[in-house]
């Protein structure tokens, strides 16, 4: 295979706003590059140029999701729900502990939520990192994959491992880059009506609606406007009756609380000029209001009478706002260029919670003094980022390199997780006092060159340097490289170092949580002295060192096929501690101070394959499965997230004619495990070593095209039923006592039975 006809295959990748990570330092050093002597050199190709990010999506770890796969098997309310069929991605609770289990968000190749990075149009999504952030790493939030309607999607981009890396800080499991619809050269509009009907009465159902506008408003200018309802009815508060595990004390009556139901607001406005053939200025202001619907979720216990009080209610509120000005430039065949500027600003208005003891994460009586009502967490962020690619020719080898620089800067301003303020006639003192405002700055600059070695191979080295102003600095070295064994066979390797710094809450020395005893480790009586745990601002940024290598089969009938090794060696990962630095005295007792600190090492490896086939002219089958080999922190032997040991989702595609198609599908997941040990370091026992046994999901979806204008689609999820329940959080508690285990194991999330959804769309 020619570099031209491999390079020419590669330009049957999707378009467009398209992963471009890494900047106008890097225009002034591409100038120094000595392209236009080499210019002179080249002869004229007849073939297109890939670009840097077009390369970066060949590697084995990224996969796309199109328009139309959303339109065939659409969400019923988070985009998450098509990402979860993608190989190496699952749902997975907020924390390995099974706290918030139903709060799933994506969790790329078992390095938990934190370690996925959301982007919508390349730009930062971090609207989660606002969520207080608890003792077991869980925050009380639904990601950030839910803030562009369905309907306004062009396609979805995932990466994972080495590629993801050179995103730079929080990308060690992945990058989900959410493409938007751009502007049309002609006014058009569209419309999308949605809704679910679940067969059992006690689950939530959905429905929402939205519009799209767009055409140009001169010869240069053109625009861009959508705006999105969307309702998500909550569970019944006692959907989980009966399949709860046994708890003791006062906490008998505790009922896990099936899913939260939602409510999206959201209105996006985009003005595009074109100055003139080879210039784009975007700017781009958006709003979104996202509401829970209450249905009874806590940390530990539901059992007080505020948190009855308001199942039905809206008890958290999210108002993202962002703004961004972008700049595109296509100088020359040789030469493009990205800017831009994004303010992104989160408010989150959220009902008080208790923050010490059994009553973390419980609504708070608001009889008592300085507990009730709600706060707000405010989070700000601003992001400059500049880069630029130029193609040019050493010798007899083509490269096209990219440089670039980016700044992030985050203030987060808490003005509701005070303990001293509200736990006063509980905790008498904290170490050290409240810090409301936290701040981080992190400056980055990146380079990485494609170098096209023969007409067989492909090596794309690249670094990446980031300096955080509170954890200091960091090198994120990679490479890949991609071989054509064959015209049809194709290896490909690549590995990285991926970056982490803590958030704003680990790194905050006056953020401080309390424990009666219930998450001291290495407490095992009844009797303790309690605990707290405290920010540390010395912490050290978690790495990883993500390796991949597989290969590829690209058939000339549509055949392909891909089987990938992925092994990453994480470090320095941020837990809760588990051994006092310090003691003070309080309560006649010798309070412990536990800090947030790094664990040395923890291992996440597995397999991932592809599989298309076509089986005739208008079928077309796909598979892909993920099969985790190992995910565990060496220190603890626990396991990084509760994911399945496998998964394989399989569909099959039968376009009937060019206005009607259906679509079968499955997903195969395999024994989901527990954590191994409680809160105290003690082994778990009873129910909270309940596994998930395998189980498998079906649909059936059919889609027609009316007629130019108008298109319904229509189906059926969890064809045979298969329903799972929540029994409570995974990790439960022994003092000795055996009726004080409480522990649900696994089944910390749930699966909704058969539900049946219509979907109607047009366009004017």
């Amino acid at each position: 295979m020619s570099l031209s006809s491999s390079l020419a295959a590669m330009r049957l990748l999707p378009s467009g706003a398209s992963f471009m990570p890494l900047s106008s330092l890097a225009v002034a050093l591409l100038l120094a590059f000595p392209y236009q002597t080499h210019a002179q050199q080249v002869d004229e190709l007849d073939r297109i140029v890939v670009k840097a990010e077009q390369e970066l999506k060949q590697t084995l770890g990224s996969s796309i999701i199109t328009a139309e796969d959303i339109q065939k098997s659409p969400p019923a309310n988070d985009i998450s729900e098509v990402l979860r069929t993608m190989p190496g991605v699952n749902l997975t609770g907020n924390s390995a502990s099974g706290q918030r289990g139903n709060n799933r968000q994506i969790d790329i190749r078992g390095m938990g939520p934190e370690n996925t990075m959301i982007l919508i149009d390349g730009k930062p999504v971090s609207s989660r990192s606002a969520v207080r952030f608890g003792w077991r790493g869980e925050r009380d939030s639904r990601g950030d994959t839910n803030w562009v309607p369905a309907e306004q999607i062009e396609r979805v981009e995932v990466l994972r491992g080495p590629a993801a890396a050179r995103y730079g800080n929080g990308a060690a499991g992945g990058v989900v880059n959410i493409i938007t619809k751009p502007t049309t050269d002609t006014f058009q509009g569209t419309y999308s009506l949605y809704g679910n009907l679940p067969e059992h009465s006690d689950e939530g159902a959905s429905r929402r609606m939205s519009f799209g506008l767009s055409g140009p408003i001169s010869e240069s200018l053109s625009f861009r406007l959508y705006g999105n309802l969307n309702k998500t009815d909550s569970d019944d508060p006692e959907i989980n009756k009966g399949h709860q595990t046994e708890r003791g004390g006062g906490n008998a009556n505790s009922l896990p609380a099936g899913r939260e139901g939602v409510r999206n607001k959201d209105i996006n406005g985009l003005l595009s000029w074109r100055p003139d053939s080879r210039q784009t200025v975007d700017l781009e202001a958006s709003y979104s209001r996202q509401g829970n619907i209450y249905t009874g979720d806590t940390q530990n216990t539901n059992t007080n009478d505020e948190v009855k009080r308001q199942i039905g209610d809206e008890t958290n509120k999210m108002y993202r706002q962002s703004y961004s000005l972008t700049h595109r430039g296509d100088w020359n065949e040789k030469t493009d260029s990205l800017a831009y500027f994004q303010y992104e600003k989160t408010r989150n208005y959220r009902l008080l919670e208790g923050l010490a003891g059994g009553t973390e994460g419980a609504f708070n009586d608001p009889s008592r003094v300085n507990d009730g009502g709600f706060g707000t967490v405010d989070l700000t962020t601003l992001t400059a980022h500049a880069e630029a690619s130029h193609q040019f020719k050493t010798g007899s080898v083509e490269q096209y390199a990219t440089l670039g620089m980016e700044w992030v800067g985050q203030e987060l301003n808490d003005k509701s997780s005070d303990l001293a303020q509200r736990n006063p006639t509980r905790i008498p003192g904290v170490p050290n006092s409240y810090k409301a405002k936290s701040r981080a700055n992190i400056y980055s600059v990146f380079a990485e060159n494609n170098i096209y070695a023969t007409d067989k191979t492909t090596i794309t080295p690249g670094l990446r340097f980031d300096y955080h102003d509170k954890h200091g600095s960091n090198w994120s070295p990679s490479l890949n490289l991609s071989h054509a064994v064959t015209d049809n066979w194709l290896l490909k390797a690549g590995i990285a170092r991926a970056y982490k710094a803590p958030n704003l809450y680990q790194s905050n020395d006056g953020y401080t949580l309390y424990s009666l005893g219930n998450g001291c480790w290495g407490n095992t009586t009844s009797s303790t002295t309690g605990c707290f745990l405290q920010g540390n601002s010395d912490l050290k940024a978690e790495t990883s060192i993500n390796k991949e290598l597989g290969v590829e089969y690209v058939g000339d009938d549509g055949l392909g096929a891909s089987l990938t090794y992925f092994h990453n060696d994480y470090r320095n990962k941020v837990e809760a501690g588990r051994f006092a630095t310090n003691s003070f005295t309080a309560l006649n007792n010798q309070q412990l101070i536990l800090q947030w600190e790094n664990i040395p090492k923890a291992v996440v490896s597995g397999l991932e394959g592809n599989l298309t086939l076509p089986l005739a002219e208008h079928w077309l089958w796909s598979t892909n499965f993920t099969y985790m080999i190992e995910s565990k922190n060496k220190t603890t032997d626990e396991a990084l997230s509760t994911i399945p040991k496998y998964t394989i989702n399989t569909t099959l595609d039968w376009n009937v004619n060019a206005d009607w198609s259906l679509r079968a599908k499955a997903t195969f997941y395999g024994e989901q495990k527990p954590p191994k040990y409680d809160y105290y370091g003690q082994p778990l026992t009873g129910s909270a070593t309940d596994k998930v046994s395998p189980y498998a999901l079906f649909g059936l979806s059919t889609q027609y095209k009316v007629n130019k204008h108008f298109r319904i689609n229509a189906g059926v999820d969890n064809l045979f039923d298969k329903r799972l329940y929540r029994r409570g959080n995974a990790i439960g508690v022994n003092l000795g006592t055996p009726n004080y285990i409480y522990g649900a194991g696994a089944h910390t999330f749930n699966q909704p039975g058969r539900t049946f959804f219509l979907g109607l769309s047009g366009t004017f």
